[in-house]
């Protein structure tokens, strides 16, 4: 099986601190302000909704090309909301939002398979059983 790379560094204290994220092709800067005040950079929720969507979409190519179809594109959205309880800050929900192209897909058979795979991919089983809310709202387009 493979097994894939990333790296952070955290340099400083949690407000005026700063660190950097890094992996294959990319390397971005992360700050508090990135991660809880629509600052600029990145923050490990976007990463996580970027992983989440990209898994959620080849996932469900796999479905449709085992059902015989050709997908011409997958385009999925992933919202993950970051919220504070007594514990700290934690992942609530993730939602992801998703949009179809594929000739000869009807929205039944899209609906049934888009839910195993918001059951399946690997990122989805990462967070099962965990307190975060995972939809996936899935559109055909023509």
């Amino acid at each position: 099986m493979a097994t894939s790379n990333a790296q952070a560094q955290w340099k400083g204290k949690i407000k005026d601190g700063s660190g950097t994220l890094k992996f294959t092709g990319y390397e971005g800067a992360y700050t508090f302000s990135s991660r809880f005040e629509g600052g600029k950079g990145t923050n490990p929720e976007e990463l996580i909704g970027a992983a989440h969507a990209g898994c959620f979409s080849m996932y469900l190519s796999l479905l449709l090309t085992e059902a015989g179809l050709s997908p011409e594109s997958i385009d999925t959205n992933a919202k993950v909301t970051i919220d504070m309880d007594d514990s700290g800050p934690h992942i609530t929900e993730i939602k992801l939002d998703c949009k179809v192209k594929c000739s000869g897909l009807e929205d039944g058979k899209l609906q049934q398979l888009a839910a195993t795979s918001k059951e399946k991919c690997p990122v989805s089983r990462l967070y099962a059983g965990g307190t975060a809310k995972i939809s996936a709202d899935t559109q055909l387009v023509k």
